[in-house]
């Protein structure tokens, strides 16, 4: 790893090779788990979650993460901590950086992210913002390689809203060179201030289109967290775009489904999809565990492990 604190905000921080040494561990470290193998690299390290969004999949797959690697962890929201009495946020990186090895944060603006990892003394890793989802687009794309192998060269059907999800799918085609095929309703798209048409992005109105020939059709929910208010406009909104056993069957015969979770049945996935065959949402949930703890691993140790 090269000189210096690494963070890892966006899944751009990372180059390929980078990416593709995270995958590796990942592998290995979920074969050692999964066959009860001792390996305790972070022994004697503290791990820092600081909450301002609700968790389910980020909190458990980080904490039993971070204790299965032999460390401990901290959990901080804005409730029990002057996060929520408005000290800067860049005292709180002093301060926290100090005490602890490695932070995760899941908050609303990048921004926030960002002025933190800046006063940090220790890795910062994104567990959700506005803008990124990072950690969760590592644990899809480790979950496509052990389904179908390398990601290169193939193609993402990403069906729904251009929320975080869909940009950090956009940052990891152009880094691991396959094609995102993103459909969006009409008043949900793409921000062409933070993309462009080019190689690896091409943009269908038609869902269906968008997912013709696709080797992984995946989606999110309508309405994320923080536009609950937009709530029935959306259903309105987004009614074409379900993903549905009509929508699988444009897709390549063998292709995948992923959700980040958590999923509405009968909204934006039909229940035959996403608890059929072709479903890989579990694997891809447990993944976030073995990701995550290679992502540490590397950002606390760089490539000094065995």
């Amino acid at each position: 790893m090269a000189g210096g604190i690494r963070h890892f905000l966006q899944f751009a921080d990372f180059d390929r090779s980078e990416l593709e040494w995270v995958f590796d561990r990942s592998r290995i470290i979920k074969d050692r788990f999964k066959r009860y193998e001792f390996y305790q690299p972070l022994a004697d390290r503290t791990l820092a979650m600081v909450f301002e969004k609700a968790s389910t999949r980020t909190r458990v797959s980080f904490e039993a993460g971070m204790y299965q690697m032999g460390g401990s962890v901290i959990h901080i929201t804005t409730g029990d901590s002057q996060l929520g009495r408005a000290e800067p946020i860049e005292d709180t990186a002093r301060v926290i950086s100090r005490m602890v090895d490695i932070v995760m944060i899941r908050t609303y603006e990048q921004a926030k992210l960002e002025r933190f990892a800046d006063h940090s003394r220790v890795p910062v890793m994104n567990g959700l913002t506005n803008e990124y989802h990072p950690c969760q687009i590592l644990a899809d794309i480790f979950t496509f390689i052990e389904h179908r192998g390398s990601i290169a060269g193939r193609t993402v059907a990403w069906i729904g809203d251009a929320n975080n999800m869909a940009y950090t799918w956009l940052q990891a085609a152009h880094k691991l060179g396959f094609q995102l095929n993103i459909s969006t309703p009409p008043g949900y798209v793409l921000d062409t201030a933070r993309c462009t048409i080019g190689p690896h992005l091409r943009v269908f109105a038609d869902p269906i289109e968008a997912a013709r020939d696709a080797h992984l059709v995946t989606t999110d929910v309508w309405t994320s967290m923080g536009y609950e208010a937009e709530n029935e406009i959306r259903m309105k909104a987004f009614a074409d775009w379900q993903v549905d056993a009509e929508m699988m069957q444009a897709a390549q015969h063998d292709a995948i489904f992923m959700h980040c979770l958590p999923a509405h049945r009968g909204e934006e996935v039909s229940a035959d999809v996403i608890d059929g065959n072709q479903s890989a949402v579990w694997d891809e949930a447990e993944n976030r565990l073995h990701v995550q703890k290679a992502l540490m691993e590397y950002l606390l140790l760089g490539k000094n492990v065995s």
